[in-house]
């Protein structure tokens, strides 16, 4: 609250007391007191003015710039009210409950809002595991009827199957926490699971894959991670070359195991390259009927920090190489140094 905002406001109680001030010292020389003593009397008056008005400019100041600092600093502004202390004055009284009932009424709202995504999270859940049944029945039928025409289903159905995974995790990544189970797992058998997720699309892509020695142990959640494996896998997929290569290698730095994924792609521009983990963006590249989402590396960066599993992407105009790095505690170390 300014002090010119303020003066603005008690222009009216400026004006009563000057009138009344001076109709008081008209009224004393009408009945003969020395001009020196109405002087005096006009002055105190003032005085007393505006020492009244300094003093409760100061107290509500003090007292709305603390609201407004606390206000700040609450994650739910709308909850205000329940912070403040009840106004004395009648009109402040009057906006004070005004925003208790929008408090309430937001607080109904988003009570709504969050049973309906509640229920729709649960119907995306249920649907995804439903619509699995059908795409795991449409597999085993192409498996037993091997030709050319069933190994191209099974790459579009590896297709759907990462499409609906995506819708899943995307629907959990909220609370991963109730999903997850942390334990220690050897880096290379999750790999081999995410290329076998993958064996047809690979196949038809023709790829080559190429794994360094990756026999090392982190603590971490096996689903997940090889979840994050098979959305790095096809984006590779999706912006092949003529002859692709997906390259899996570990270094080991200090107290962290940093396992890259690297392939000869047509890479990602680097005006890009800092915006790829943002939720919907899809870049020049995909921009050039790739069909991409901005959903997989958003998922891949959203499910790295639960995890605290750090993600890291490095391209050049040959390829993009994309790097988790799992974090050892001094006991892991300890043994596996």
């Amino acid at each position: 609250m300014s002090g010119k905002q303020y003066l603005k406001n008690q222009i009216s109680v400026i004006l009563v007391n000057f009138a009344g001030a001076l109709a008081l010292s008209l009224f004393l020389l009408a009945n003969g007191n020395q001009i020196q003593t109405v002087v005096f009397i006009f002055i105190i008056w003032q005085i007393i003015l505006i020492t009244y008005l300094s003093i409760v400019y100061y107290m509500r100041k003090t007292y709305l710039d603390k609201l407004l600092d606390i206000t700040a600093q609450l994650e739910e502004r709308y909850l205000i009210p329940e912070i403040m202390t009840i106004p004395d004055k009648a009109d402040e009284q009057v906006f004070y409950q005004i925003m208790k009932m929008a408090e309430k009424s937001m607080l109904e709202k988003i009570g709504e809002i969050q049973n309906g995504q509640k229920e729709y999270k649960e119907y995306i859940e249920q649907w995804v595991h439903e619509i699995k049944t059908p795409i795991t029945a449409m597999k085993l039928l192409c498996e037993n009827n091997r030709s050319p025409f069933s190994r191209d289903i099974l790459a579009e159905l590896e297709n759907i199957n990462q499409y609906t995974e995506q819708v899943l995790y995307y629907a959990r990544s909220e609370h991963t926490e109730k999903d997850y189970s942390v334990r220690e797992i050897n880096l290379c058998d999750v790999v081999h699971c995410a290329i076998a997720d993958n064996k047809y699309l690979l196949r038809q892509s023709n790829m080559t894959i190429t794994i360094d020695n990756i026999e090392n142990r982190v603590y971490t959640d096996e689903k997940w991670v090889r979840f994050i494996l098979n959305q790095i896998i096809g984006n590779a997929i999706k912006y092949h070359t003529k002859q692709p290569v997906l390259h899996f290698f570990t270094t080991k730095t200090n107290d962290r195991i940093v396992l890259s994924i690297s392939d000869n792609g047509i890479g990602i521009p680097e005006s890009d390259l800092p915006r790829i983990f943002e939720k919907g963006f899809t870049g020049r590249n995909g921009r050039t009927g790739k069909n991409s989402t901005g959903i997989g590396l958003y998922l891949c960066k959203r499910l790295c920090d639960k995890l605290g599993i750090g993600l890291t992407a490095y391209s050049e105009s040959n390829g993009l190489t994309i790097s988790l790095s799992f974090q050892m505690n001094d006991f892991v170390i300890g043994v596996q140094g």
